[in-house]
């Protein structure tokens, strides 16, 4: 993705009325003149209303919004594996990778999803239900093997589990974190 320097964002993103007064909100938690502390959680803000991925008219607004370079902006979108450079799945499904989760099979986990959605961990389904990313850390060790679909974490996972959590999903069922489907 190439990102040029462009202000103009006119015809791209700007904040909803409801999300001017949650960013202000969020600015005026920080002290006077401290507004770039305030940079990830706008770029949740942003990411939110923009179906799940940061664009770059979102890169360019929230750099206008905070009056930081664009390039400040995407280091902090490009680093962080909450923030995400392209569109992605109605349901964006996150498998920890590493060492706890892994020696607790997190490696069979992705290759179920990979099997049953049929895509790669970068990837989005066809229908733009899915999509599928191996990150680092989720932070629930104890707990392993960890996933995450969008702000949901399904702990102490197997096949089995996850398959009936993909299944409930693709049929528009929705899924606690216990692993209850409604």
């Amino acid at each position: 993705m190439t990102y040029r320097r462009s202000r103009s964002y006119s015809d791209g993103f700007t904040f909803t009325e409801t999300n001017k007064a949650k960013a202000q909100s969020i600015l005026n938690r920080y002290p006077e003149g401290k507004g770039a502390s305030a940079l990830m959680p706008i770029l949740d803000l942003a990411q939110r209303q923009n179906g799940g991925w940061i664009s770059k008219d979102v890169i360019a607004y929230v750099s206008t919004y905070l009056s930081l370079p664009e390039i400040r902006v995407l280091e902090v979108a490009s680093f962080y594996s909450q923030f995400h450079l392209k569109p992605v799945g109605t349901y964006h499904i996150q498998v920890c990778g590493t060492p706890p989760c892994w020696l607790c099979g997190s490696q069979d986990l992705m290759k179920v999803c990979q099997q049953w959605l049929g895509i790669k961990p970068g990837d989005r389904t066809a229908d733009g239900k899915f999509s599928l990313q191996e990150v680092e850390c989720l932070g629930a060790c104890t707990k392993a093997p960890v996933i995450q679909i969008n702000d949901q974490y399904h702990e102490k996972l197997n096949k089995e589990k996850l398959i009936a959590i993909l299944e409930a999903l693709s049929e528009g069922k929705k899924v606690s974190p216990g692993g209850s489907h409604a």
